[in-house]
């Protein structure tokens, strides 16, 4: 048999009828008529109500003829034509029906056409703004929580608090120490290459004292427990969302806030302080490794620089700061788990989501309160 074939028939059209014959093999191996043409031969006609077909000399066939129907009668249909089947092989009829009888389902076919960049930049837009809205009230709703623990009024599990302290504390030290320790060589190593040139190596201990007790110390402790325990918070609270642990506790009457959010807002509250001082304490033994070791400094000789160059003051800039990252780590990992969606991937975006904003706002915020002690003269 020859190659499909498209071919009008004018003999057999008439008042607002075409008729079309379709002839030879129509298998999509051998190329089929592409539906554009055949629209193009059907409006050059003029003005057409009806498309039959005429299949005597049709040859084999196979799902390339259904698809090329099924866009065909899409076609006609907008260009209100009808088109009638009777005049195909009753198999074919038959399998058109049947494709036609069930509709497609919404979301199965590729759109091909792009979203237009402005409507990109609107989405992103509310998106942000919807953000935002979120984490204000969030964080209106976490102050109110915690005014009711300062009125007796919080309810939540005193056991669930000290296993998040354990967690939040004495499981975090090891990855805080290895840290802090690095931190503290790189300062002392950066320091020790400038300071050489003048002679002046004994100052290391003074950049390596007052950079981890006013910045580093608190500021890499927040981002490692970010890294640490604000993805923790986030997977653990998003678990209980696709779970519906969080909707039982709410129809119980028990506030997900008090129950779930104030414990880990407490325990981030009461252990970054200390690990931020732990952190202060082991980069300066870093910096101290260096002096020592590098530097031909003797270790009495770095303690007093330490001592004379650190304040009280100094160790306080950074200890207020670490309470404030501490709030940021568990209030960015809480409010994650709680918008988390109802599906696994769901679980580990939270989780991701969690640590960018932590970090974000830990970074912002230090910017803050360095400029803002900048002023104060502090």
């Amino acid at each position: 048999m020859p190659q499909a074939q498209w071919k009008i028939d004018r003999s057999l059209s008439e008042n607002g009828n075409l008729a079309v014959r379709l002839s030879g093999d129509w298998n999509m191996k051998d190329g089929l008529p592409l539906v554009p043409e055949a629209i193009q031969q059907i409006e050059s006609i003029g003005k057409v109500r009806t498309l039959s077909f005429v299949c005597q000399h049709l040859g084999q066939w196979d799902s390339g003829l259904l698809n090329f129907l099924i866009k065909l009668e899409e076609a006609l249909h907008q260009r209100h034509i009808e088109m009638d089947r009777s005049g195909l092989p009753e198999g074919v009829d038959r399998l058109l029906k049947l494709a036609s009888a069930v509709p497609e389902r919404k979301g199965a076919r590729r759109e091909s056409d792009q979203t237009p960049f402005l409507v990109q930049v609107g989405n992103n837009t509310i998106e942000l703004v919807q953000g935002i809205k979120d984490m204000v009230r969030f964080l209106g709703e976490s102050v109110l929580t915690f005014f009711q623990l300062l009125r007796g009024r919080a309810k939540f599990r005193r056991s669930d608090f000290f296993l998040i302290l354990q967690e939040c504390g004495a499981y975090a030290l090891p990855i805080v120490s290895l840290i802090s320790v690095l931190i503290g060589l790189i300062l002392a190593y950066v320091g020790a290459l400038q300071l050489q040139q003048f002679g002046a190596q004994i100052y290391v201990a003074n950049l390596v004292g007052l950079g981890m007790a006013r910045e580093m110390g608190a500021m890499m402790a927040g981002i490692i427990m970010a890294g640490r325990t604000g993805a923790a918070f986030a997977a653990q609270l998003g678990t209980m969302t696709v779970n519906e642990e969080i909707d039982a506790l709410s129809t119980l009457g028990i506030s997900p806030m008090e129950f779930l959010v104030l414990p880990r807002m407490l325990a981030m509250m009461l252990m970054m302080p200390l690990l931020c001082l732990y952190a202060d304490l082991v980069g300066i033994l870093g910096g101290a490794m260096v002096g020592i070791g590098v530097l031909d400094l003797s270790f009495t000789q770095y303690v007093v620089q330490t001592k004379g160059a650190i304040t009280l003051t100094d160790f306080g800039v950074g200890l207020s700061k670490s309470v404030m990252f501490g709030v940021i780590v568990a209030l960015s990992g809480c409010l994650r788990g709680m918008q988390c969606g109802r599906s696994s991937s769901a679980v580990g975006l939270a989780a991701t989501s969690a640590v960018v904003t932590a970090i974000v706002l830990i970074i912002v915020t230090d910017s803050l309160f360095t400029i803002m002690f900048n002023i104060l003269g502090i």
